[in-house]
Order: C-alpha cells, then structure tokens, then sequence
C-alpha cells in the first residue's frame, strides 16, 4: 500500500475514533438527564381555554387554528424522534389545525351528544447540536443536524357530551389519536407523533353574561400506545388548562390563560434508548377574543400566548393560537308547547 493511502486510511480511522468519542462523552453528559419520545405529547398544551366548557347548540360547525411554537431542550438534554437520538435541541413548529364539528339533537343525560374531526398539518422545524444515534447509516453520528418536513399529523377524533345549568357550562371529552402514517423513521422532523393514544378530559366554564367574567379550568389524562416504528411506548400524561377573562363589551374579551403538565409514568419499550422518563412543565400567558359578523354570519377570533417555565424534560419556550370559528348551519330552536287550558270534570 502506497504512503498516500495509509495516511488516508489513519485519517479515516482518527475521524471514526473522535466521532465515537463524541458520541460516548455526549451519552455520559446527558446519562441523567433524559427525554421523552419527541419530548411532546399527542395532547397539544393550551389547545383549549377561554368557554371550554361551553357546548354550542345542536348544528355544524368549523373551527380553524394556526399554533406556533418555538422552544428548545438545552443542558445537553436528549431527545429521541424518529428513532433518532440527539442531544440540545431547538423546535420552531408551524401548523395548522382544521376541525369540522357536529353537535347532534340527541342527548345523554340531559347533555348534547356530539363529534368532531381534527386534522394537523405543519413543519416542525428541529435542529440539533449533536446527533447521537440514527437508524440512518448515511447521517453522520456526532454532526450538527436539521431537518424541517411539511406532513400532515394523526387525526383526532373526538366525541363528547356538554351540559348547562344557569351559568355553568360543563362537558366530557373522549378523543381517540389515529396515526395519520405520515411518519419517517430516522428523521427528526415528524408532525405525526405515530403513536395510537386516548384522551379522556372534562371542560366546566362559568360564564357570568351580565357581570362578564368567564372562568374555565381543563383536566385530562392521555393514555398512549407504543409507536409500532420505533417501538418506543410514552407513558401515561396528566394536562391542566384554565383561563380567567372579562368581557370588555360585548365583542371583546381579555384573561390570562395557562397550562400544567406531568407525566404519571415512565417511557420503556425495545425501541428507548435514552430511559425512563417523567417530565413536566407549567406555562402562564394572555389571551384576547373577539367576535364579529360576517353577513349574517357570527364569527369567533381568539389569540392565546403563552410562556413556558419549570420545564423537566420537556421543551421550554413560547406557544401562540390563532382560532377562528364560526357556525356553518344551527338547528332552529324547538317550538315551546302551548299551555293547555285543564278543563275540571264534575
């Protein structure tokens, strides 16, 4: 073998050598500090708030968000998407979600039956200091990494039931998370999470027309399968929204709005290669809601921000919604029976 090719062969062998021990320090630096699948859950923070708990009348409607989303996992912790382990990573998402929405007549309880339908579609935009493992033999381990994919995410399908009492306002959702398989293994990119999950919540608002305050609180468990790609099971997560806004006129409303979140069980499965993981992360923000016409048509606006902090193993950083809705078709009110006359017999 000539001088040139085994200088080139030690070059080769030297870069293997530092990349391995890149990649050995950087599993020893973040060996106690540990993230979840895509550090995310199906369930996405601070989707509801302000008139949560209020179920419309029976009808159809159409309601549209777009959700930003930018926040990072510094401190050399991991995180794992797509198979792909990487350490101090950075998320820019932009999205978009679409529901049509059906409140039936019929009820349960004395509450109105109804069903919904969500379909996401966005770029998460996901950059990472160091790559750790990839199922890809052709990424390079111990490189700097981003991707950015635009895809369309699992489909929610949700039915829930809406009760009313004077000024309280209170429903019960079931929503069932259909991986939409969009998904890529190896890619740290994916707006699908590829894991099968049910979320079960509860909604109860006190709406005050006269005085114009509105309270609304949020609880809900999500409840996970594993991720037949990865095979990487999430663990069971507990999630907390409220909101508290006064409205200014009949048209303006402001509040604060927040969210809690925490996991009650660890990750495991074959495919988790970064451990048991129970994280959590509290958020605290403004909110601001306006209604108009359209024609004859009501329309809804609300802008929620919100501000993450007390973040374990979870992204920390800011999440803004934009939601519009508007009702496509309301069913006329049922008639009032007339008030017969009792007719005494003697």
């Amino acid at each position: 073998m000539s001088g040139d090719a085994e200088v080139r062969k030690l070059a080769r062998s030297n870069k293997w050598v530092a990349v391995a021990g890149l990649a050995a320090v950087s599993f020893t630096a973040t060996e106690q500090v540990r993230a979840a699948e895509s550090a995310q859950g199906v369930y996405v923070l601070g989707n509801r708030g302000p008139l949560a708990g209020v179920t419309p009348p029976p009808g159809f409607y159409f309601e549209t968000e777009a959700y930003f989303y930018q926040g990072n996992l510094g401190g050399n912790r991991t995180f794992q998407s797509g198979g792909v382990v990487a350490a101090n990573v950075k998320l820019d998402t932009s999205a978009a979600f679409v529901t049509p929405i059906w409140v039936t007549p019929a009820e349960i309880l004395g509450g109105n039956l109804g069903f919904s339908v969500t379909v996401p579609f966005g770029t998460p935009n996901v950059s990472a200091g160091a790559v750790l493992f990839s199922p890809r033999i052709d990424r390079i381990v111990g490189g700097r990494e981003r991707d950015a994919v635009f895809n369309v995410g699992d489909m929610y399908l949700s039915s829930f039931v809406g009760w009313h009492s004077g000024n309280f306002h209170w429903n019960v959702t079931l929503t069932g998370v259909v991986p939409s398989g969009s998904y890529e293994t190896g890619q740290l990119s994916n707006i699908s999470l590829n894991r099968p999950a049910l979320d079960l919540s509860g909604a109860l608002t006190y709406l005050d027309p006269v005085l114009g305050y509105e309270l609304s609180v949020i609880p809900g468990f999500t409840y996970n399968w594993i991720n037949p790609a990865t095979q990487y099971l999430t663990g069971t997560e507990f999630h907390l929204e409220w909101s508290a806004s006064k409205y200014l006129t009949k048209e303006l409303s402001l509040g604060v709005v927040g969210y809690y979140y925490n996991q009650l069980t660890a990750d495991s499965g074959s495919g988790d290669r970064i451990g048991p993981f129970k994280g959590r992360v509290t958020a605290v923000g403004g909110q601001i809601g306006y209604s108009f016409k359209l024609g004859e048509i009501p329309v809804s606006t609300n802008v929620r921000v919100f501000r993450e902090f007390d973040a374990t193993n979870r992204f920390r950083g800011t999440a803004t919604y934009l939601t519009i809705s508007a009702p496509l078709w309301v069913a006329p009110p049922k008639p009032v029976a007339e008030a017969k006359p009792v007719i005494a017999k003697f």
